[in-house]
């Protein structure tokens, strides 16, 4: 008789397989001999329904083009395989993914900090700074920070918020408008949409 831990690490083990077994993910599709179905309905490699058959007649047919059968819909009553050249498939998918990366733009969030009792200058030198990330095209987080007693004037904090915002009308939309969160007052701007 086998004793608990060892009964307990077989069970693990078997869970830890059948799950492994069980989990397809996009990524990783199956390919000739991981496929275990019985029947698959098949698909030839210039597109053409070829109809339902046994999964060693689709190997068998995959074989004959020197090509691999690949499970493209596992979840369809009866799944269906495609029969293609796997590694060609991969190397498509991998080029594709790389085009929509380079042609994606990130977009950041850059933060402009003012206080209550900003002098003229300095509120015009924040001003050009947003201004500047609102132009490369950034979003801009916008921040007063309430200390001690100010906490009690919080429409000061949204005044200069409306000034701010209006100084950036041009070129911005508020995106979130000003809000008390905590001892912190925050507004996003973002860059107009171009027409």
């Amino acid at each position: 008789m086998l004793c608990s831990r060892r009964l307990y690490r077989l069970h693990f083990l078997l869970i830890f397989r059948l799950r492994r077994c069980l989990t397809i993910s996009n990524k990783e599709l199956l390919i000739n001999e991981e496929i275990r179905e019985k029947e698959l309905r098949v698909i030839d490699s210039d597109g053409s329904q070829l109809g339902i058959m046994s999964s060693a007649q689709a190997m068998k047919l995959a074989a004959e083009k020197n090509l691999d059968l690949v499970m493209i819909s596992p979840n369809a009553k009866p799944p269906v395989c495609k029969i293609m050249d796997y590694g060609k498939y991969r190397f498509e998918q991998a080029r594709r993914e790389k085009e929509k990366r380079k042609n994606q733009k990130v977009v950041d969030t850059k933060e402009v900090r003012l206080s209550l009792n900003i002098d003229t200058h300095d509120f015009n030198t924040k001003l050009n700074q947003a201004l500047k990330f609102i132009s490369k095209g950034d979003k801009v987080k916008v921040s007063i920070r309430f200390r001690g007693r100010e906490m009690g004037h919080p429409e000061l904090g949204t005044g200069i918020m409306n000034r701010f915002s209006e100084a950036c009308a041009e070129t911005a939309v508020v995106e979130k408008p000003p809000k008390l969160e905590g001892r912190n007052m925050l507004m996003f701007l973002a860059p107009k949409p171009t027409k």
